[in-house]
């Protein structure tokens, strides 16, 4: 017998606040998290604005000793593991074995930030002044790791990085590793401080962002005739997921039910997304397989829908060769026209996000979509949040060198 897994805690530091109830939200008013970055443009970069956590003060929540040892990325992640482990009720309570607790994490760059600052100072003042504490800033797996550290968290432990769709796939694997019964809790998610001038450079040489510079809180345009790039943007996103007769032997709170995991290669081109939606087709599939589902039972998805002209023309290609003509009938939105793109953490918030909306049976609207584009020609939801009968969300997360991953969530309990 399949061990059912459920979602029994969230937390999340994001461009749109630093708690679930702030940032839902801004979800449903559409209040916007980019602005201008004064460190992007002193420097003169096409892209000078993005997704910033507002008001985050690591010091304040660790000390500016521990505070000092971690990269961003860290803080942020741990943060938000703070929130879910509290809202789990994970804290002082003993009804479970931190040894079958574990975190696996999804996060792209991971420490970038510590090497960055770390090549500078290499450079300028000589080798003797790189910190000591430089390497486990800088490696990836040292987030989950310090969560595990902080909260004596014992069970299986790691990072994934698959660019953008690392949040997803670390979400589908930390379910298949309760499922497989070699832990009963674990946290997931994931966590990016990608608001790094080099990094934005790059994304800038390559076409990929937007240069809405005159308009930076309308900038992401998800499905819009004139998207022109996604936005760079910051944040973690944390979900506990339990096996549900563990959580329900400790009185936890059910707040929705994972579902189903798909995962696939385009086999393509390390940055462009096949033209013909081949390895999402197959990673939205699989996800329904794996959830036992068929078409007629997904009720919106949660598109990847990054504001980039190929992508969000190929995910809605995809989308129409899974579902056929049900597709026009299923409400499809990107929230990254709030809160632009994680990277990979996206699929992190944007989980959390459909959590939300199965609890509260609200579709969140694909917001700044005013110029239709043929080649987008689905239910994007663009009126505003939508009251809906939800059961079952797909939630997609597409990443560079052709990675693909899609899990399915359902409302608890299906009724």
């Amino acid at each position: 017998m399949v061990r059912r897994v459920v979602i029994t805690g969230m937390g999340t530091v994001n461009p749109l606040g630093q708690d679930i109830a702030t940032t839902w939200a801004a979800v449903m008013t559409g209040k916007s998290g980019i602005r201008m970055l004064p460190e992007l443009e002193k420097l003169g970069l096409k892209s000078p604005f993005g997704g910033q956590v507002p008001d985050f003060d690591p010091q304040a929540l660790f000390g500016r000793r521990d505070a000092r040892r971690m990269d961003r990325v860290t803080h942020m992640a741990l943060a938000a593991a703070n929130q879910a482990v509290d809202q789990a009720q994970l804290t002082g309570n003993e009804f479970f074995d931190r040894d079958r607790v574990g975190v696996v994490l999804g996060s792209a760059v991971g420490g970038l930030g510590a090497v960055v600052d770390n090549e500078g100072t290499f450079q300028n003042k000589g080798s003797g002044r790189v910190s000591p504490f430089f390497i486990p800033m800088m490696l990836s797996d040292s987030v989950p790791g310090q969560i595990s550290i902080v909260h004596g968290f014992r069970g299986p432990n790691m990072n994934i990085a698959t660019a953008c769709a690392s949040a997803n796939n670390a979400i589908g694997e930390a379910a298949q590793i309760i499922r497989r019964d070699a832990a009963d809790v674990m946290l997931t998610g994931g966590s990016e401080a990608s608001l790094l001038p080099l990094l934005v450079a790059g994304f800038n040489s390559m076409g990929a962002l937007s240069t809405h510079n005159g308009d930076p809180e309308h900038a992401s345009r998800p499905f819009d005739r004139q998207r022109d790039g996604f936005v760079s943007a910051e944040g973690a996103a944390i979900i506990v997921l339990e096996e549900l007769e563990h959580a329900r032997a400790r009185g936890a709170t059910i707040y929705a039910e994972f579902l189903g995991y798909g995962s696939s290669a385009d086999a393509y081109h390390v940055s462009t997304p096949a033209e013909d939606g081949g390895g999402a087709v197959l990673s939205m599939r699989w996800g329904l397989a794996d959830a036992g589902l068929e078409i007629e039972d997904i009720d919106y998805i949660n598109a990847h829908g990054t504001s980039t002209p190929l992508n969000d023309k190929t995910e809605t290609l995809a989308i129409k060769r899974v579902f056929g003509e049900r597709a026009y009938a299923i409400p499809v939105s990107s929230t990254k026209a709030i809160h632009g793109h994680l990277l990979g953490a996206g699929g992190g918030l944007e989980a959390l996000i459909s959590v939300q909306a199965l609890q509260e049976q609200i579709i969140p609207p694909t917001w700044h979509y005013t110029h239709p584009d043929p080649d987008c020609d689905l239910d994007y939801v663009t009126e505003g949040p939508r009251p809906g009968r939800l059961n079952r969300i797909m939630s997609n997360s597409f990443g560079f060198g052709g990675h693909n991953a899609t899990i399915i969530l359902g409302k608890y309990p299906d009724v």
